[in-house]
């Protein structure tokens, strides 16, 4: 039996991949910063665990646990919306904590056992932001387009190996509790200078206008997730709904 570990499995996107390897006959270790083990069915194939990505100790734990590793899924970040000038540095240090060294401290802890192994998939969620630039998400932007520089580098690294490496790119999903995450935030956000209410005013007030729009729901990305991972041809960069497909057009 394969095993899959995903980060960020306590909604959304996650959530959703976690139930569809288990519905494929994986065994799948998802983790969670706050484990709840009612979100998904009993199973003796599935481990729900703790871990926060920016802690090293528990990266290495959960991966020494979770035993041998087909298939690494990058889920977990944080997202930020607000004007980088009204961004603290704790903030951006703390996204870049998150988005950007947690992916890469999970990823380096499987290395190793796919590198011995000659096999494996790595693959990392980030964003179609960084195909079209949006205005609030400068420091959101530049912590994912990070990952998929990253990412594309290390695909080349890996292939004598037979590891892959790919990014799936979601669009914009107003159904998950990500993007309400990252509007509260930029409610409590006490740095940005009044000179930029007007201007948020009016990007905020466009995004809630959904008449016409496109849109990605988790099943796109979850389908996009699994098509990395099971098709040894499928592209480095995969397009997660139609609005990021859009893009890619």
């Amino acid at each position: 039996m394969k095993t899959v570990l995903i980060t960020g499995c306590s909604s959304g996107f996650g959530l959703e991949t976690a139930h569809h390897f288990l519905n494929q006959g994986w065994a799948v270790t998802a983790t969670m910063r706050k484990p709840d083990h009612t979100l998904l069915p009993a199973s003796d194939h599935l481990k729900i665990v703790e871990l926060d990505i920016t802690d090293p100790n528990g990266v290495s734990r959960v991966v020494q646990e979770a035993g041998s590793i087909n298939a690494l899924v990058n889920n977990a970040g944080v997202g930020w919306l607000n004007p980088f000038e009204g961004t603290s540095e704790d903030n951006v240090r703390r996204i870049f904590e998150t988005n950007v060294f947690g992916t890469l401290a999970v990823t380096r802890a499987v290395l190793p056992q796919m590198r011995a192994e000659k096999a494996g998939v790595i693959v990392n969620v980030t964003s179609s932001v960084t195909l079209k630039p949006l205005p609030l998400a400068s420091v959101y932007t530049a912590s994912k387009t990070a990952v998929n520089a990253f990412t594309e580098c290390l695909a080349l690294e890996l292939e004598p190996f037979g590891v892959r490496a790919h990014l799936v790119l979601p669009g914009q999903a107003p159904t998950t509790r990500f993007g309400q995450n990252a509007m509260a935030l930029m409610a409590q956000a006490k740095d940005t200078p009044d000179d930029y209410a007007a201007f948020v005013a009016q990007v905020m007030g466009a995004n809630r206008n959904t008449q016409g729009k496109k849109y990605t729901y988790a099943k796109d990305v979850t389908e996009a997730i699994w098509q990395a991972v099971i098709d040894p041809d499928s592209p480095m960069r995969i397009p997660a709904g139609k609005d990021s497909v859009a893009l890619c057009a």
